[in-house]
């Protein structure tokens, strides 16, 4: 019985790992085709491989530019959310004074609201203090706000550090913050790459607030000049470029995955194991 479903869990994963796996390699050969082969059918192989096809996508998407802004926007936030996250995660669960278990109960209850609900209460916030259409100010104001997810992780790493550790070096005279840096942050590094990880993949794939919030083209992200690119190809029927646009766009994140798949796969079970 035990093998009947250790088998049938093993072809519905398959299965499922298909319907993300075929997608993929299908949007790659077809950005190897002509319009013409595409237009003729679309699932066939393409006869030569249109390399040219990228080099269009590169031009459409003018992808030097938007991959700096890219670049900028993803690690700047990195570094500012990481940061605020780790030292929230810090206070909340190292240190004790009143009110932190309601503070950490309203920081777990907004993991139940949808984030679409705070863009009108943030885009005015963004208005107010001239954070709009400004890729700094867009780091800031986005990765300033505490996430639940972050902190929820980040606790699990911080509980299984031994109190002995802090309270040895208060009695040798450490401050709260030599504690947090020089013991507390180095014990908490696997925690720190794996929400690292997350936020990566969160900042490189966001698309609503770089929309939202960069409304100079100059200053638009990958994910935004895909959307664009894809505005303007599909009324040219240029579909191969448009592929071969989405395949561009794609290889970081999967690169990334790539490399750190095991640290991914690992935050997703880390509450199970860790404190």
């Amino acid at each position: 019985m035990k093998k009947r479903n250790s088998i049938f869990a093993e072809i519905l994963l398959a299965f499922w790992a298909s319907l993300i796996i075929l997608p993929l390699i299908w949007i790659v050969y077809v950005s190897l085709k002509t319009n013409y082969e595409f237009y003729l059918n679309p699932w066939a192989l393409p006869e030569s491989l249109q390399f040219e096809n990228y080099i269009n996508a590169i031009i459409t998407l003018n992808l030097g530019p938007v991959f700096l802004n890219t670049l900028y926007f993803v690690f700047g936030g990195l570094i500012v959310g990481v940061a605020v996250n780790t030292l929230a995660a810090y206070i909340l669960t190292r240190l004790e004074w009143k009110g932190k278990k309601f503070i950490l109960g309203l920081i777990m209850l907004s993991l139940f609201l949808p984030g679409i609900n705070i863009l009108v209460p943030q885009y005015v916030l963004a208005v107010f203090f001239k954070l709009n259409n400004s890729l700094t100010g867009l780091i800031l104001l986005i990765n300033v706000a505490l996430s639940a997810f972050d902190i929820l992780l980040m606790s699990s790493f911080m509980r299984s550090i031994p109190k002995e550790l802090e309270e040895s070096a208060r009695i040798d005279g450490a401050t709260m913050w030599v504690i947090f840096w020089k013991i507390i942050f180095p014990l908490s590094m696997p925690g720190i790459i794996t929400i690292s990880i997350f936020r990566f993949l969160n900042l490189y794939n966001d698309f609503i607030n770089p929309f939202i919030y960069l409304t100079d083209p100059s200053k638009h992200t990958v994910a935004v000049s895909v959307y664009y690119a894809n505005t303007v190809l599909r009324y040219t029927s240029n579909y191969v470029t448009l592929f071969a646009a989405i395949v561009v766009s794609l290889v970081p994140t999967l690169v990334i995955y790539a490399i750190f798949q095991k640290r991914v796969v690992a935050g997703a079970t880390i509450g199970a194991v860790k404190g």
